[in-house]
């Protein structure tokens, strides 16, 4: 009996022993805490990345689906009309940067002093123009 209660004793005691599940607590609970946030931060960057989508296809079909379509083709009366380029082409693709493709976007296109492609600059958003490339990208085969 006196062993048990000695044993006993120490248990409750013992400030180490005390010490070192403290501090297994707390790192168990940093982790958890670190996990958490990761996957709060993931949620929100998805979040704005399928918001950023979203903004690409609506502002596709507010300013370019006139002319070039729905699917990028060109194939309507307005990019027959200008000669609109056929964006799922690869090979067209191909030869346009992104940074051609914002300039483009931003100040429109002429041809012979004739307007081809009106300029968005001001009505979209550097952003905006990224996403938008980011979304004609999509349509190539």
């Amino acid at each position: 009996m006196q062993s048990l209660n000695q044993s006993l004793k120490n248990k409750v005691v013992d400030p180490r022993g005390r010490a070192r599940r403290a501090a297994s607590l707390i790192r168990l609970n940093g982790e958890r805490i670190m996990r958490i946030i990761i996957v709060v931060a993931a949620s929100l960057l998805l979040g704005v990345a399928s918001l950023r989508a979203a903004d690409a296809k609506e502002n596709w079909e507010k300013n370019c689906v006139s002319c070039h379509g729905k699917d990028g083709k060109g194939e309507t009366k307005a990019g027959k009309k200008a000669g609109v380029k056929d964006l799922t082409d690869a090979n067209y693709q191909n030869s346009l940067t992104d940074e051609k493709m914002a300039q483009q976007i931003k100040g429109g296109m002429k041809e012979g002093g004739k307007e081809k492609m009106k300029p968005f600059g001001d009505k979209l958003s550097d952003e905006e123009i990224k996403a938008l490339i980011g979304y004609v990208r999509a349509f190539k085969k």
